[in-house]
């Protein structure tokens, strides 16, 4: 069953500027838009040479919270498929208008919990940025885990940002400013740290290697996670 608390919360914040709240260090409301789209090629580049991975031309890609399609583009570039999965019915049908050339994509709208309708063992690769600091609760991280581990093939890798600072998703007053974004206080907005022992612990559960991860203790922490043969 899809989380519906969700679903509306990121459709209505995507009918309200979806640019921003993609990345929110644009002007809300006037978005300098070849920005937006030049930051989406910066992060999968600079993702990728960091973590040590590799998208290679005939991979496909699993895209986890592809909002309107910022890093859907390089992933498609690179890929030979990318399943791009959103929760935002309002994302997805945005993102379709915005790159209607991207003819080896799959929108996907996605329930908030699980990668349903991904097959098992299907996928070369997973990415994922941004998304999983703004869940509310660890444990549907913890299963978003898992479920990369179902859809990976043997060899197969993650690549996913999560937060490991809890301070920054503590609650706190809505801002008073007349016309600014809405929804900052949220539990959407503000989502939830996770522990990284446990996010080792889940990783091998299912089957997965933690072989990186980074930025322990902020809120921008990277994991490389790989599946095993």
């Amino acid at each position: 069953m899809a989380d519906a608390s969700m679903r509306e919360f990121w459709d209505a914040r995507a009918k309200e500027d979806a640019f921003f709240f993609v990345d929110n260090r644009l002007h809300y409301g006037d978005p300098d838009l070849t920005r937006f789209w030049a930051g989406g090629v910066e992060v999968v580049e600079k993702a990728l040479e960091f973590m040590g991975a590799a998208i290679e031309p005939g991979d496909v890609v699993v895209e986890i919270g592809c909002g309107v399609g910022r890093l859907t583009r390089p992933l498609a570039e690179r890929a030979a498929t990318v399943r791009a999965v959103d929760v935002s019915a309002e994302m997805l049908a945005q993102a379709r208008e915005l790159s209607p050339g991207l003819e080896n994509v799959e929108w996907i709208l996605g329930d908030g919990r699980t990668l349903a309708g991904i097959g098992d063992a299907s996928a070369d690769a997973c990415f994922s940025w941004v998304v999983f600091q703004h869940i509310p609760d660890p444990e549907v991280t913890f299963g978003y885990v898992r479920e990369i581990g179902r859809v990976l093939r043997a060899g197969g890798w993650a690549i996913f940002q999560v937060s490991d600072h809890p301070p920054t998703h503590a609650p706190r007053p809505a801002p008073g400013e007349k016309g600014g974004p809405q929804g900052q206080d949220h539990p959407a907005w503000l989502g939830s740290a996770i522990d990284l022992g446990r996010l080792r612990e889940v990783a091998d559960a299912a089957g997965m290697d933690a072989e990186k991860i980074v930025g322990e203790g902020t809120q921008h922490c990277l994991a490389l996670l790989r599946r095993r043969s």
